[in-house]
Parts: C-alpha cells; sequence; structure tokens
C-alpha cells in the first residue's frame, strides 16, 4: 500500500508531499492545471524504472523543471508498505551547466529502515543483506541504478519492490485505443489502454479464474452478455469477440466496435481481477467516470472501492457529482493551485469543513482555492 509520496521541482510540485497511509481508497480533486495529472506522471516515471527503463532523458526532461530552476535537483520519493515492511525508494535527478540531460545526483532503496543500495552520482553501494554480500560498482549517471541491480531470488527484498512497483496500474485510458488485438501477452497494462489486448491475453493466460471473475462483473452491469472469445488473426495474432445474447437471439461484436464505456467496463473487470488474483496491486486512475452515464458511474465506483478495499489500493480523480458523492472527508484530497506561479497544496478535505454539500461547495469554488 501506497504510504506517501513526494515530489520537488517537479513541474507544479514543488516540496509536495501526497499521504495516503491507512487508505485503502482516496480520491482526488480540483480545478484543471491543479497538478492531478502530474501525480499521474510521477507515478509512471517510477513504474517505468522499474518496467527497465532506466535512461533519465527518457524519463525527464530539462523543461519539467518547475519554471526552469535547474539548480535545484528533482527530487523523488515513494513509501510503500509491503509485506508489513516499508519500502523507501529516493531518486535525486539533477542538470548541471552545460549538460543536455539530467544524471542520477543520488538514489537509495530503504526497507525496514535498512539501506538495500545506495548511490551517489556513478557510485553504487549494495549494502549488505540476509541476501546480498557487500559490492560497489560503477555506473553510467545518465542511467538509473534500480532496473539494472540484479535481484538474489523472488524472496530479495529488491525483487519485490521490483516486481510491486513494476504492475502498479496507471490508467487514463483512451478507448479508441484500445481494440482487443493481442500480438502477445503482458501484465504491464499501459497508461492510455493502447495495450489492453495484450494485458487482457496475459491475465486470462497467466491466471484462468479471471474469466470467471470478469464474466461476472460484466454480466452484472451488462445483463445481456454472454462471453467473450478470441478470433485467430494469423499465427502470432488473435482478436477479441464479444458475445450477447437475449431471448436465444445471439449477437458477436468485435471488442474494437465496442462503445467507449462499454471499453471501460472491460477495463474495470480486468482491474478487480488482476487486484484479486495478482495483487495486492497499487492503481491511479485519472477519472474512472469518464465514457460512462450517470446511472453506470455509481456501480463503477463503489465496485473499485469494494474491491481495493480487501486488498490493494487505489487512487482516483474526478470532477464528476456522482464519484465525489461515493468518497467521504476522510478519504478525499483536495489540490490547490490559485496561478500558474505557485506550487501545488494538498490538504485533506475532513481538515476543510467546508460548508453544506460537498458538490455544491466544489460549485461554488468555496474549497478549490488556497485562502489568501
Amino acid at each position: 500500500m501506497l504510504q506517501r509520496l513526494y515530489v520537488h521541482n517537479f513541474r507544479c510540485l514543488e516540496n509536495f508531499e501526497l499521504t495516503t497511509k491507512g487508505m485503502p481508497s482516496a480520491l482526488l480533486i480540483g480545478q484543471n492545471g491543479s497538478g492531478k495529472s502530474t501525480i499521474a506522471m510521477v507515478l509512471e516515471i517510477l513504474q517505468g524504472i522499474a518496467r527497465r527503463k532506466n535512461r533519465v532523458g527518457e524519463l525527464i526532461q530539462s523543461k519539467d523543471f518547475t519554471r526552469g530552476r535547474s539548480d535545484v535537483p528533482i527530487r523523488l520519493e515513494i513509501e510503500a508498505l509491503l509485506n508489513e515492511k516499508l519500502y523507501k525508494y529516493v531518486l535525486a535527478l539533477e542538470l548541471p551547466e552545460r549538460f543536455k540531460e539530467l544524471r542520477v545526483a543520488e538514489e537509495q532503496l530503504i526497507v525496514g529502515g535498512e539501506p538495500i543500495y545506495s548511490r551517489e552520482e556513478a557510485q553504487v553501494t549494495l549494502h549488505a543483506t540476509p541476501q546480498n554480500i557487500r559490492a560497489q560498482f560503477l555506473i553510467d549517471w545518465h542511467l538509473v541504478a534500480l532496473p539494472v541491480i540484479q535481484e538474489q531470488s523472488e524472496k530479495d527484498p529488491l525483487s519485490h519492490f521490483k516486481t510491486w512497483l513494476a504492475r502498479t496500474i496507471i490508467l487514463a485510458p483512451i478507448p479508441a485505443f484500445m481494440t482487443g488485438d493481442s500480438g502477445g501477452e503482458t501484465l504491464e497494462p499501459k497508461r492510455d489502454g493502447s495495450n489492453f489486448g495484450e494485458w487482457f491475453s496475459g491475465l486470462l493466460s497467466h491466471y484462468p479464474a479471471a474469466y470467471t471473475q470478469v464474466g461476472q462483473f460484466l454480466r452484472d452491469i451488462m445483463p445481456d452478455f454472454r462471453d467473450f472469445v478470441y478470433d485467430p488473426v494469423g499465427k502470432d495474432f488473435k482478436s477479441m469477440i464479444v458475445r450477447f445474447e437475449e431471448n436465444n437471439a445471439p449477437l458477436s461484436v468485435f471488442f474494437r466496435d465496442l462503445s467507449d464505456g462499454e471499453k471501460c467496463f472491460f477495463l474495470c473487470a480486468a482491474v478487480l481481477a488482476a487486484n484479486q488474483l495478482y495483487g495486492p496491486l497499487f492503481c491511479f486512475w485519472d477519472e474512472p467516470d469518464n465514457y460512462l452515464s450517470l446511472p453506470e458511474i455509481g456501480h463503477f465506483v463503489t465496485s473499485l472501492r469494494r474491491s481495493f478495499g480487501k486488498k490493494g489500493q487505489i487512487l482516483v480523480t474526478s470532477h464528476n457529482p456522482e464519484a465525489i458523492r461515493s468518497f467521504s472527508d476522510e478519504n478525499t484530497l483536495i489540490l490547490r493551485r490559485n496561478s500558474h506561479l505557485e506550487p501545488t497544496v494538498v490538504r485533506l478535505l475532513g481538515d476543510e469543513s467546508p460548508t453544506g454539500d460537498l458538490v455544491d461547495a466544489l460549485t461554488r469554488g468555496d474549497i478549490l482555492y488556497e485562502p489568501k
């Protein structure tokens, strides 16, 4: 479970600390431009590192410094409670004068208060643990060390952390990109959902029980849903077909031809099954209510909160009143930014005491801006 995310000097996030300790599910609300998507971007950077993307220039650009302030390092910290141990990963990136690409200034992984490895500039130190002996090596300053350090076994804390971080689910789906076509298998979905076919195929291949769970969720929200099959298109390529039936009259539809909302139903079903079968997972979903009709939003959000309330953790953003009302004062976080020249500030709604109904207060703008 994510406990803390700290970001400094990255876009609109300066000395920014997001605390979600004890929150199986939480909601981020705020005006457009308040920093919600920037938080998703930071999480995607960390996820990308665990997914073996280690060239700094592919992760962060010089334009990402807050107001061009490149004399101060960008600093990212993430803390997660995994198997009752606190994992803390730190990455600091700098851009010295006359350098065209950022480089690593500091990096470390600490588990239960004990360092697993640490780094200053090019020097990496692997600290002595029950799984590893102490060792040192040099690495290119422009490469992040986490993906290249070899874990000793699946019980190695390094392996556990990398697997958890790589399998985090970060979503801002674009249904037009979700075709249901698959040329391979993965357990690592992309943010826009463009590899949904590969993810869904990988989920079913590794965890056949997902078929039943996905089917049950879809029948609850689409009563005429019957099942889905894969149609082989070539040697290593297949396309998903969804089958419906009512009054013994069947209908087959290619997944790519479903409506945007129906594709999101499948995406939600996959998220729930993944968390249940190879979780606990952390999921960040930017506006899951997009593409849904009003009667569908409540069931959609409630299903996500119920599943992650049992295991794992989900953080969502929304502007939709129905989705906002599905959360409470104790797990709703407000992001504020009064202007593009000011950093983002985060507050727990329970500390704000808005007057009257929350949605009405948001409509009036009573709690969206930091008081002067």
